[in-house]
């Protein structure tokens, strides 16, 4: 297969935003032999393609875009890839590395197409004299405010390198706090499901069994496995309901989360109410709030600001709400630790390492540690409610197939004594 590559065109004097995006593209044609050839060729658009055939003196046929395979299908980029890549411009800032080169470089060696295609639209605007903080802006999906208003910082002040090494420990201990979060989830998710899958299964194959022996018994059955044998038959006529039910109230809520703020608000406060995993969020809550705030204060960003980018990186409605009440007391004048504990959410302990770090002038060290202690007992509470959710996994599925179980053998025990 002869494979043709588009010339580069010059570049334009003009300075552009951002550069299309590039696609593999399939052609088949006939060159000026009369003879049939085909290729591959990168470009912009079916358009392009086809005008620079033309120019090469092959009439094209048919053009398409090329499809990845399903084993290859290209890989989107994660929050940790961020993490990682600010941690590499970190790393190599503070080795002297210019801005440009770090980011080429890590543009051309990355492995998911996705994060080459997007530090070089980034290299492209810093080429043409935009600042960095004014490049990563319209990319918010992967660069939150957060992190774009710590990067203007470090441009402003000239460290440059330590406010990507700040924002890197940040990225890093999120995403670190994150994974334990869903650790902690996952398991009473998990419970409930195999106990679901486990009992239906049972309901559906197992029970029917039984009933047809029974049915020649001639007896009336106990009221326990009368009540069994009528949820399975329910179970069998109507289990698609029950599916799409379930589906159906999945999507529902997935879609009033996403669309209704006021129920991602109340979904919040409910969530802190739960036993031991509320807990946890609370702990998560304050860690996530202590880490921003001291990473914000660190690099130069005033305390009201920082405070506004704490509530919104809390991750929770009820310490977003606080922050922001604590926010506005600051802003009147109040000292920050004396407007958190008009709250009544922070304990005595964090208020008092806040009112350390205000009269020390340390308070992003102070906050810092804060984040840490918070952060091993968020850590310690997931090692041990995942030590406990394994028995009572068992204890729960246990007594769901030893309940089925009983109720199937209670009439051949009773017949038993009868004998």
């Amino acid at each position: 297969m002869a494979t043709i590559t588009a010339k580069k065109k010059p570049k334009a004097k003009k300075k552009t935003k951002h550069q299309p995006k590039v696609f593999t593209y399939q052609w088949k044609g006939v060159n000026r032999d009369g003879q049939r050839t085909s290729g591959e060729l990168k470009g912009s658009t079916i358009a392009e393609i086809r005008s620079v055939l033309k120019a090469q003196g092959v009439t094209p046929k048919g053009v398409r875009k090329k499809s990845a395979p399903l084993w290859k299908t290209e890989k989107s980029i994660t929050a940790m890839d961020i993490a990682m890549i600010t941690r590499q411009i970190a790393t190599m800032l503070a080795a002297g590395v210019p801005l440009v080169t770090t980011i080429e470089l890590l543009g051309r060696g990355h492995e998911k197409a996705k994060v080459r295609e997007l530090l070089g639209t980034i290299l492209s605007d810093v080429q043409s004299g935009i600042p960095l903080s004014d490049a990563l802006r319209p990319h918010r999906r992967y660069f939150d405010d957060l992190y774009v208003d710590l990067v203007a910082a470090g441009e402003h002040s000239g460290s440059l390198d330590a406010v990507f090494d700040r924002i890197a420990t940040y990225r890093e201990k999120a995403e670190q706090l994150k994974s334990k979060i869903k650790k902690a989830m996952f398991y009473p998710a998990a419970v409930v499901v195999v106990a679901i899958a486990v009992t239906s299964l049972l309901l559906l194959f197992v029970v029917p069994q039984f009933e047809d022996i029974f049915n020649g018994f001639g007896a009336e059955l106990p009221a326990f496995t009368q009540m069994i044998i009528g949820i399975s038959r329910w179970l069998q006529s109507s289990w698609y309901f029950f599916v799409i039910a379930i589906v159906i109230g999945i999507w529902l809520f997935r879609r009033t989360h996403r669309n209704s703020q006021s129920f991602r608000d109340r979904i919040d406060q409910m969530v802190l109410k739960i036993p031991v995993i509320g807990d946890i969020l609370h702990k998560a809550s304050m860690s996530r709030f202590a880490r921003t705030l001291s990473t914000t204060f660190a690099a130069g960003v005033p305390l009201i600001d920082g405070l506004e980018s704490a509530a919104g990186a809390s991750g929770n409605y009820v310490y977003r709400k606080a922050l922001l009440k604590v926010r506005q007391e600051v802003m009147s004048g109040m000292q920050m630790n004396v407007a958190m504990r008009t709250t009544g959410l922070f304990p005595d302990m964090l208020i008092q390492m806040v009112m350390i770090g205000e009269e020390s002038g340390g308070l992003d060290e102070m906050l810092n540690k804060v984040a840490n202690i918070y952060e091993m007992q968020v850590d310690d509470a997931v090692d041990g409610l995942s030590s406990l959710i394994e028995p009572i996994m068992m204890v729960v599925i246990g007594t769901l197939v030893g309940g089925l179980i009983v109720g199937m053998y209670l009439p051949i025990f009773e017949m038993g004594n009868v004998v």
